[in-house]
């Protein structure tokens, strides 16, 4: 029958994954587009401001229960249907469970997050491709500095880019060699300074991507209050909240983690030693925030 499409369990028009799921687009007419998304649990995804004020998205759940970053933690359970029309900030939601979406938009979007998706996989590719610590510590920070931008009141765009930035932000070492960065003993002069140039690199590897907005805060994330960091040598009041951020949550993680030149510190050294150097090399309110956030979740 012309103009009726019967789609079998599973079938889809076009179909892309990712680690964490899969966005099928099952159906399309004039400028809608009907979609699937599945998502594993623990998923962070945000759904962002159009560039039209006619865009309308619909989700509806059909399987698994997501949680809303708005400070009440709302939860979205099958059954449920939540939408976005004329948006002013992107939303920040975290899967709790294996979640499926039925996606609905108003215009086209799927080649559009489709493209989004390679340059993310790419992205991690090179990230993957280094080590496994880098990529492990990568995904560690991204939570630890999203909770602690939530808790300095950062939303919307700026929390969605200290995300990114926190998964991505050592990315620049894909261009340092593996001898220096698994090197069990110290740096030689010159190799630390090739160490150094990673947060540059990292910021010119995602200028002209969807993740060029956190370009600036991967630059500075080794900048110190104090003027003392790299690659500038910017204080406190000339870098960016999200980048002070990620340069204390950084150094946790780093702390409290195995290095071929080190063992871990346990979390309470790691902290008072941040805490000893809140308000000379680190920002005091962020270290405050860090320490909050590490009661709240039970590692301190």
């Amino acid at each position: 029958m012309k103009g009726f499409k019967i789609c079998e369990e599973g079938s889809s028009i076009e179909k892309v994954c990712q680690k964490s799921g899969t966005l099928s687009l099952v159906a399309k007419g004039g400028s809608i587009e009907v979609l699937v998304q599945e998502l594993r649990a623990g998923t962070r995804f945000f759904v962002q401001p159009g560039d039209s004020d006619d865009l309308m998205e619909f989700f509806r759940v059909i399987k698994g229960c997501l949680e809303v970053s708005d400070g009440k933690g709302t939860l979205i359970k099958p059954g449920d249907s939540f939408y976005a029309y004329r948006l002013e900030e992107s939303v920040s939601l975290l899967t709790l469970e294996d979640t499926e979406l039925l996606y609905v938009c108003s215009q086209p979007v799927f080649q559009y997050i489709s493209r989004q998706i390679k340059e993310l996989k790419e992205l991690l590719e090179k990230v993957e491709a280094k080590d496994v610590y880098t990529h492990s510590h990568g995904k560690r920070v991204r939570d630890l500095a999203f909770a602690v931008g939530e808790k300095l009141g950062l939303s919307g765009n700026r929390l969605e880019n200290l995300a990114f930035a926190g998964f991505f932000h050592d990315i620049g070492k894909a261009g340092v060699p593996e001898s220096i960065l698994k090197k069990p003993g110290a740096l030689t002069t010159e190799e630390f300074r090739i160490i150094m140039t990673h947060a540059q690199k990292g910021a010119e590897m995602v200028e002209g991507t969807l993740l060029e907005g956190t370009a600036r805060i991967i630059e500075q994330h080794h900048e110190r209050s104090d003027g003392s960091g790299y690659p500038k040598g910017l204080k406190e009041d000339e870098t960016t909240l999200e980048a002070r951020i990620l340069a204390v949550v950084d150094s946790y993680d780093a702390m409290t983690s195995d290095r071929p030149y080190r063992s871990a510190m346990s979390p309470r050294q790691a902290i008072d030693e941040l805490v000893s150097l809140a308000g000379v090399k680190y920002n005091a309110q962020v270290v405050e925030a860090l320490k909050q956030s590490l009661i709240e979740i039970g590692e301190l």
